[in-house]
């Protein structure tokens, strides 16, 4: 007889209920060989990354413009304002004659009414290059004026151990003179001095001081180490110090604006001639500008060629 409809429903029913409780599993033979998978072959090295070609360095020629032979200088008016008021960036910087200057930086200090004893100053660049890659070495100097503007003397230090040569300094003018003992003092600001010499024995024994005095302390290439005391004496007494800053410059003052105009050219003319002893003459002028001025006056450009030390050639002509 067949089964009812409703019995053969409940029977299905019940084969999907159990199918979905019992997770199916699929069970792999033991005896099955494990395949592992093994590499018989190096692997490939990576390919190296190409370097980038490194592009040739082009330097670029810095343009000169010859203007000498030109109706006006190049991206300039004129050469010379016509009246007494214009643009200063439309024309090329005016120089003067250093007796010209001079007397323009007396007439300015009369017409502003400033001190007539204010500082004359100078502003020199110099050209420091020498053969290839060498250079001057950045220098300090000291040189007697043919006229000095300074009213005190300078107060020297003479380092010696021999008190002989001590009681000399001092009978020459030396403001203290001494051994070992002066170096405490100077550490403790009991001594000042503008200069300090010393003969060579004592250098090792004054190393204490190099941080203190820094550029004061005494070497060779100054000429303040020597075994000459009075002739030390003698120059800095008296001398003027000037020394090149930022590689290559010298500012330095030369005279009071009080002075004659005679006596302070003589002072600029001093001083530049000895700048110009620290450079050999054949690797063409060591000064490339001049600039003079006062505490309260603009700067003036001069024309600083006939300053400068004439060559044997020039004096023989």
């Amino acid at each position: 007889m067949a089964a009812p409809v409703s019995a053969l429903l409940r029977g299905a029913t019940g084969c999907q209920r159990l199918t979905r409780l019992r997770p199916s599993v699929t069970r792999v033979s033991e005896n099955v060989p494990r395949v592992s998978c093994t590499r018989t072959y190096a692997a490939a090295k990576a390919a190296p990354k190409q370097k980038k070609e490194e592009k040739e360095k082009v330097v670029k020629e810095v343009r000169r413009v010859d203007d000498k032979e030109r109706h006006k200088p190049y991206g300039l008016t004129a050469w010379a304002p016509v009246d007494d008021v214009y643009m200063v960036r439309y024309y090329p910087k005016q120089t003067y004659d250093p007796g010209t200057a001079v007397d323009m930086l007396k007439s300015v200090q009369k017409l502003d009414h400033t001190p007539p004893d204010q500082a004359v100053c100078i502003d020199l660049r110099l050209d420091m290059k020498l053969e290839k890659k060498k250079k001057v070495d950045p220098f300090v100097s000291t040189v007697h004026l043919p006229h000095p503007f300074k009213t005190d003397i300078n107060k020297v230090v003479v380092f010696t151990e021999d008190a002989d040569q001590a009681e000399l300094a001092l009978e020459h003018g030396a403001a203290h003179a001494g051994g070992v003992e002066l170096v405490q003092k100077i550490l403790d600001d009991e001594i000042e001095g503008d200069f300090f010499v010393a003969v060579p024995d004592i250098i090792p024994k004054l190393l204490p001081l190099k941080n203190k005095l820094r550029k004061k302390f005494p070497k060779s290439k100054r000429g303040t180490v020597g075994v000459n005391i009075p002739k030390m004496l003698n120059l800095f007494k008296a001398g003027h110090e000037y020394l090149v800053e930022n590689e290559c410059y010298v500012i330095t003052q030369v005279a009071t604006l009080d002075m004659p105009k005679e006596k302070i050219l003589a002072n600029v003319q001093t001083i530049i001639q000895d700048i110009c002893s620290h450079k050999p003459a054949n690797f063409g002028p060591f000064i490339t500008r001049m600039i003079m001025c006062t505490r309260t006056s603009e700067a003036l450009h001069i024309k600083y060629e006939d300053l400068l030390p004439k060559s044997p050639e020039s004096k023989e002509s």
